[in-house]
């Protein structure tokens, strides 16, 4: 293999873990985005454990976050909880750091 190769090897390897770990974030951004609006809804354990995996599924409806705020402003309302949409995204925000920091520090 000449040097070129190795180079773009390495450059594929790096490619396909930053796209792994991207979309770990935003699993557990979900999962986590899942996990806070159940607290505000007041579910169980075992309520908040299935809403937290139906919001990490949401995220494959459709490319981008507008799935996921769509599901949790629907859900919110639906439940009485007032909020809208920059609350959501916010929670969103903060919740996508968290994520990120979380799974830096299990590596």
């Amino acid at each position: 293999m000449t040097t070129f190769d190795d180079r773009e090897h390495a450059f594929e390897n790096k490619y396909a873990r930053d796209e792994e770990m991207a979309f770990r974030v935003v699993a557990r951004r979900n999962k986590l985005l899942g996990q806070w609006a159940a607290g505000l809804m007041k579910l169980t354990p075992e309520e908040t454990d299935a809403y937290s995996k139906a919001v990490v599924q949401a995220e494959f409806e459709e490319a981008g976050d507008e799935d996921v705020v769509r599901k949790l402003l629907g859900d919110l309302t639906a439940a009485g909880v007032e909020t809208d949409e920059a609350t959501v995204r916010a929670a969103l925000d903060a919740n996508a750091v968290e994520a990120r920091r979380q799974l830096m520090e299990a590596r």
